[in-house]
């Protein structure tokens, strides 16, 4: 397994790192999570979004037509150009387990879930989907890369144990890198009980890092009791702006029936979402790099989780400029129009 611990001192900051010989990163990429990379402008034509629509009772509609879907891009209406519902694009799904010191008593529950939702997943939908494995508490670990091997993952699961602090932004940073280069749908999973106590990376670097990978983040934040005073509501307010700011969504189910019904839930949603892609047109350029993007349904009751925005030309941008980068658009999209 591959771990990524930060350390910080005053404003440096280094990435320590195991490798075991049959599973880790090359050393080229763990430089790359080591210091800031030089990122490569690549020449993005096709913005795509992937969209989820519920009613107001917060059931899945899965079967608008085309023309009931407008998109804004820094609120110059788009037109759309790919659309698919219940889309088929692969799923890249990496889950994030929350292995800090508060969660030892309830992690044997919480694997018993995840279990369960892993061969829900992979013995269905699209035969290209695959799971890879982090676990998070004061360092980052990768314990198997994009897989459907769900018995490889249950194993690794059956190692984990709760020790130490919560580094959830740099988990969610570095495993942003990870998906970053996989083809389709991307996913984040993140099963926690609360929010950061030590990461090096803060909110806005782990939510930057998510967008520009183009990676939707689904957190099932496990509560004691949903009602309990001592609840993480600073944690729960920060996954809530991380999913809704990625096309995701924030579950909050205590153990046992309701986390299960959390992860159903997940695979409904996953398996009920449109496929929009438009060629940006007549859209204004600010000193922004940040698009900020408009999915709406023509019916208002209805509600859509898409992401809220995408990294794209800024004013006064240089061609092949080392210091920019934009969201990449999977490639092989197929064009279809229902």
């Amino acid at each position: 397994m591959a771990r990524f611990g930060w350390k910080g001192n005053g404003t440096a900051m280094r990435l320590l790192h195991r490798i075991p010989s049959l599973i880790g990163l090359s050393l080229a990429a763990l430089a790359a999570f080591a210091q800031p990379a030089a990122d490569i402008r690549v020449d993005v034509n096709l913005v795509r979004v992937v969209a989820t629509v519920k009613d107001p009772s917060g059931q899945l509609v899965g079967s608008l037509p085309k023309e009931d879907f407008s998109i804004l891009d820094n609120n110059v209406p788009q037109e759309i150009s790919v659309f698919e519902r219940h889309t088929e694009q692969p799923l890249s799904v990496a889950l994030l387990i929350d292995t800090s010191g508060s969660t030892a008593k309830d992690l044997k529950y919480e694997v018993d879930s995840v279990g369960h939702f892993l061969h829900a997943l992979l013995n269905e939908g699209n035969p290209n989907d695959s799971v890879a494995l982090f676990s998070f508490n004061w360092q980052v670990v990768k314990h198997n890369h994009f897989t459907r091997n769900a018995s490889s993952i249950e194993h690794s699961l059956r190692g984990l144990h709760g020790e130490a602090g919560t580094s959830l932004y740099d988990a969610i940073y570095l495993t942003s890198r990870e998906l970053e280069d996989r083809e389709g749908r991307r996913v984040m999973v993140i099963v926690t009980d609360g929010g950061d106590t030590t990461s090096t990376m803060d909110f806005h670097a782990a939510l930057e890092a998510a967008q520009l990978a183009d990676t939707a983040i689904y957190p099932i934040l496990v509560v004691p009791i949903p009602t309990d005073a001592g609840r993480n509501v600073g944690g729960e307010n920060a996954l809530t702006t991380l999913s809704l700011g990625t096309g995701g969504h924030v579950f909050l189910p205590t153990l046992g029936a309701e986390l299960d019904k959390a992860f159903t839930q997940l695979i409904e949603d996953l398996r009920t979402q449109y496929l929009l892609a438009y060629y940006p047109k007549d859209v204004p350029l600010t000193k922004n790099r940040f698009h900020r993007l408009d999915v709406r349904v023509r019916n208002p009751a209805l509600r859509v989780l898409a992401r809220n925005g995408y990294y794209g030309e800024a004013e006064g941008y240089q061609s092949g400029s080392p210091s920019e980068k934009i969201s990449v658009v999977p490639r092989k999209l197929k064009k279809q129009e229902h």
